[in-house]
């Protein structure tokens, strides 16, 4: 405990150093302005001469003088000589008054039209918000999710409706797990496309600390354009760029933090073990008391640091960031460091005809520990498990303090042996050039060629020392591994775009080209019986089990093409009425040879109903626009070569032939010409609102979907085909939802305002067909999820007819005088759980929320403010594999859950472990996510600072819920097994963070 702690306090002492060290830097306090004069005035609405009472009046350079006006429009205010007011009001245009001699003033504001003129960033290009005719959700930088944020999908979580994110795991390497509007297919690509500045890239491309704006695409009018991509959604992150005529700054932020396990589960002590034992039960006491979880675990402390640099003038101007980040896990030996560099380019030529771009970013990240971050829930979720199921009397070491600690039993391994005797390295490396050239021959014409190149590659290597069990028990005296893949992808598009207003009309054509291509690589090589331990992955030859035969090697390669061909129009009658239409024709190498090109068409209307003269009479009436959308988008095959005939070489079915073994060269995979894509038609009804200037604005959508021609594989029969299962396109899946978007200012002073949002969607899934003119299935279910050994039986079952996500399982109805299970056969009949059998399963609950909520909040008061961002899920049932596995006394050789000896209808359980409803629970929870606390000097303060910020935050800091595992958040929901809390995981965390940010 000393050890973290005392890192912990110089982590926070370098903290303190660096923000002392800027203060005395820049350290020359301006002057304070002499307030002398006192002023009053009025201040009323432009568009119907009406008092506006709250209005923020503040003093220019100097936000400390200031005042707000009365319920009247009225206000006083004490101000010194020269000075120039600022006055801002949601829903109005801000408005700047020099007061020069004047006493008295009368300031008419005039409303803000600039929401509904705000951009938001959509397919190859950009649209006024107002005239959006698609579910489209746009959220700029100043409304991210503040504090430690791991990618760009956390800035944005619990702020879109439909757009489930979540973080199921605590490892510092783990990803946001991400789903948009269900689940959309069964064999297909399901994530969404995530575009860095119209480039194809991840959630962890660029710096959180680098983003500007994520717009995100949700229906399929919106994203039709992208065509075989874009089925689970389009995501746009658009970077920060040095947008200003002139702007030359710099900008600094940091943060330190430290984590700890979210819940710990209540497991037997050592003196509980005794206390048993006492008790007659049949314990082995080795006279120790040990913490196996605490053993494993460390308190981690974590940092991140972001330098951004703009400049330049209106012709040439730059942006460049660099960003470093040191994240440790809880676990032991866990962590992973990352370091991006992005620089940005700009020119503009011939009188502004000619903007040219480049851009370059480069992204490098280190893993070090006991084992493969890549592979976490299993490896160190392992050790997890091992933690638990120790007995608690058992001690680390032997005796001697030399040796771990080692007992036989199945499964039952030392968990401090196994993160301390292993060793894992990676590197993953990536280097983005993109360059695009923006042409305007004549007004409201431009063309625009984009090109770019992505090349990562990732090395990695990991062993296992003599002291491992893997030489205990499979005598492999040491083993290492060495894995390497390469990447290369590149894309150009050029498009070109005419946009005119006549009059009251104006209308918009784009048309384009896209070509895109990548080649993976991968070589894969282990080896084990070393010599030594001492070389680790840097000399696999040295094993042993390279001259018995027993060493693996394995290599791969793979390149595919896709091309399209896209247009676009869009039109707008008075702002009133508004139409837009794409469509795309797309090819790709992936599918059949006879349906290689599919089209992908979209159409939009919108009508904004506030601005016809019968809605005059409703003066709330900010903005109302009704919209309508369909749009077909594809899901591309996530293995190149699925349509195409395969043949191995397989020395298991091979022959003696000359005297000497020779593999057998066997069929792999059968040719299907009739490969296609997944085709997703969707209908989208919405509105979008504003009311009282905008104070009350929101939308409501509803969608249905229906993806056609779903992507499986099907059992065929031998001959004629040449194995026993093919990819076909057969089935339809189905999609229903509802999502609302409700943001409010229910407060706004001149020293306070509150902004509040929330969110909610609700989603229904259903499995219609599976089987097409040609194939039928031989059942009209499949099965999903595994409860693993000694239990070892699906979770789930997926049925035609039936939604998606069901548990598929004995029901539980109590247990008998002897403690054994009673179980529903299926005629309803309660019989002995050793008298059922597989078909007596029933459908039980579902792992899919049938409620997902939002709540933000924002609170300024002076220079504070306050963000409360809390989440919920409802409607929904998990599957607790701990206590499944640890809440029954059966088996006395692994340690379980202190709730294992409670009576279940008066009596302990004596059963075997098996997989009944019982372990099912509901899984409706609450949770206060994040809350962050920020102090904002005031402006002047330091001579050369423009801003200086610091905050405390808090991640993951409470949760509601009659769940009894770790975390109902922490559990996947995507795939066709949602809803299950596995045993082996890296379990959740709970984060404390402080850091400043400051602009020169």
């Amino acid at each position: 405990m000393k050890r973290p702690l005392s890192r912990l306090i110089r982590e926070l002492h370098r903290f303190c150093l660096l923000a002392a060290a800027v203060a005395c830097f820049l350290s020359e306090n301006a002057l304070a302005f002499a307030a002398d004069r006192q002023i009053s005035g009025k201040v009323v609405s432009a568009e119907d001469n009406n008092p506006l009472p709250g209005v923020t009046i503040i003093v220019k350079g100097n936000n400390t003088v200031g005042t707000a006006t009365d319920t009247d429009g009225k206000f006083k205010l004490s101000v010194p000589e020269n000075a120039v007011l600022i006055l801002s009001y949601i829903g109005y245009v801000s408005q700047e008054l020099a007061v020069g001699n004047q006493s008295e003033f009368t300031v008419e504001l005039a409303p803000d039209q600039k929401q509904l003129q705000e951009v938001v960033v959509i397919g190859y290009g950009t649209q006024k918000k107002g005239d959006v005719t698609s579910s489209v959700a746009s959220i700029k930088r100043e409304d991210f999710v503040q504090g430690t944020v791991r990618d760009a999908a956390q800035l944005v979580q619990g702020k879109v409706a439909g757009l489930r994110i979540t973080t199921p795991s605590g490892s510092p390497t783990a990803n946001t797990q991400i789903n948009l509007r269900g689940i959309n297919s069964i064999e297909g690509a399901t994530n969404p496309l995530i575009l860095i500045d119209g480039i194809p890239g991840g959630l962890n491309t660029v710096a959180p600390e680098d983003i500007e704006s994520v717009d995100v695409l949700k229906d399929g009018s919106a994203a039709a354009i992208y065509g075989t991509r874009a089925t689970g959604g389009v995501i746009l992150i658009t970077t920060r760029k040095n947008r200003a005529n002139s702007r030359a700054t710099v900008e600094y932020s940091n943060y330190v933090n430290i984590q700890s396990i979210a819940r710990r589960p209540q497991l037997l002590t050592g003196d509980d073990y005794r206390q048993k034992i006492k008790e007659g039960i049949d314990y082995t006491d080795y006279g120790g008391n040990t913490d196996w979880l605490s053993e494993i675990m460390q308190k981690p402390v974590s940092h991140n640091h972001n330098l951004t640099f703009f400049g330049g003038n209106t012709t040439t101007n730059f942006t460049g960031s660099v960003n470093y980040r040191n994240w440790e896990g809880i676990f032991l030996r866990s962590g992973q460091n990352r370091f991006t560099g992005r620089a940005d380019l700009n020119h503009a030529m011939f009188k502004n005809k000619l903007k040219t771009n480049l851009q370059i970013i480069n992204r490098i990240t280190r893993s070090n520990g006991a084992v493969s971050p890549a592979n976490d829930d299993a490896a160190y979720g392992y050790a997890y498990r091992q933690a638990i199921i120790r007995n608690p009397t058992d001690r680390v070491r032997t005796d001697d303090g030399k040796k771990w600690q080692e007992r036989d039993g199945y499964f039952y391994e030392n968990p401090v042996s196994l993160l301390n005797e292993s060793n894992f390295e990676s590197s993953f490396k990536e280097m983005r050039m993109a360059g695009s050239l923006d042409y305007a021959p004549i007004d409201d014409l431009n063309f625009k060629l984009m090109v770019s190149n992505v090349q990562n590659s990732n090395l990695e290597g990991g062993s296992t020392t003599f002291n491992h069990t893997a030489t205990r028990l499979s005598n492999q005296n040491a083993t290492a591994f060495r894995n390497t893949y390469a990447n290369n992808e590149n894309l150009l598009e050029f498009t070109g775009n005419y946009s005119k207003t006549i009059g009251k009309h104006r209308f918009s054509v784009l048309g384009g080209y896209s070509w895109q291509d990548a080649t993976y690589e991968a070589f894969a090589a282990n080896n084990w019986d070393f010599p030594t331990d001492a070389y680790d992955w840097n000399n696999l030859g040295a094993g042993g089990a390279l001259q018995k035969g027993q060493a693996g090697m394995s290599s791969t390669k793979n390149k595919w093409q896709l091309a399209g061909f896209f247009g676009r129009v869009t039109y707008s009658l008075n702002e009133k009425y508004l139409f837009m239409a794409s469509v795309r024709r797309e090819g790709s190498s992936r599918f059949g040879v006879n349906n290689q090109w599919g089209t992908f068409p979209a159409a939009s209307i919108g009508w904004r109903i506030s601005k016809e003269r019968f809605m005059g009479g409703l003066g709330a009436a900010s903005d109302i626009k009704l919209r309508a959308g369909i749009g077909v988008t594809g899901t591309i095959a996530n293995n190149p070569y699925m349509s195409q005939i395969s043949y191995n070489f397989d020395r298991d079915e091979g022959a003696f032939i000359g005297g000497k073994w020779v593999p057998g060269f066997v069929p792999a995979r059968n040719f299907n010409p009739d490969l296609r894509w997944e085709k997703k038609e969707e209908y989208n009804a919405g509105v979008d609102f504003g009311f009282m200037k905008n104070r009350i604005n929101g939308s409501i959508d509803f969608y249905s979907r229906k993806v056609k021609d779903l992507l499986y594989n099907f059992p065929v029969p031998v001959p004629p085909y040449l194995t026993g299962s093919m990819f076909i396109n057969a089935g339809v899946m189905e999609n229903k939802g509802i999502e609302v978007l409700l943001n409010i200012v229910p407060i706004q002073t001149g020293d306070f305002q509150w902004n509040t949002g929330v969110t909610y969607s609700t989603n229904r899934n259903k499995l219609v067909s599976l089987s097409n003119d040609q194939f039928q299935a031989a059942n009209d279910f499949f099965d999903a999820g595994y409860t693993g050994e000694p239990i070892q039986m699906s979770t789930h079952r997926v049925k035609v007819g039936e939604p998606i996500g069901r548990f598929f399982v004995w029901k539980s109805v109590g247990v008998d005088d002897k403690g054994a299970w009673l179980v529903e056969n299926k005629d309803g009949e309660v019989i002995p759980i050793a008298d059922a059998v597989p078909e007596d399963r029933q459908y039980y609950g579902n792992g899919i929320p049938k409620h997902i909520v939002g709540w933000n909040n924002n609170i300024r008061y002076k220079q504070f403010d306050l963000a409360v961002n809390m989440r919920g899920a409802f409607g929904f049932d998990i599957l607790n594999f701990q206590k499944m596995f640890y809440g029954n006394p059966r088996n006395k050789a692994y340690n379980m859950l202190k709730s294992a000896y409670d009576p279940i209808d008066g009596k302990v359980l004596t059963s075997d472990l098996v997989y009944v409803s019982h372990y099912i629970e509901k899984g409706d929870y609450w949770k206060i996510d994040n809350v962050t606390l920020g102090y904002t000097l005031p402006a002047n303060t330091l001579k050369g600072v423009k801003n200086l910020r610091i905050f405390v935050s808090g991640l993951n800091l409470a949760t509601i819920t009659g769940y009894t595992g770790i975390d109902p958040e922490g559990v996947s929901f995507t795939g066709f097994a949602p809803g299950s809390d596995y045993r082996d995981k890296y379990p959740t965390t709970r984060t404390f963070t402080a850091g400043l940010s400051v602009t020169f």
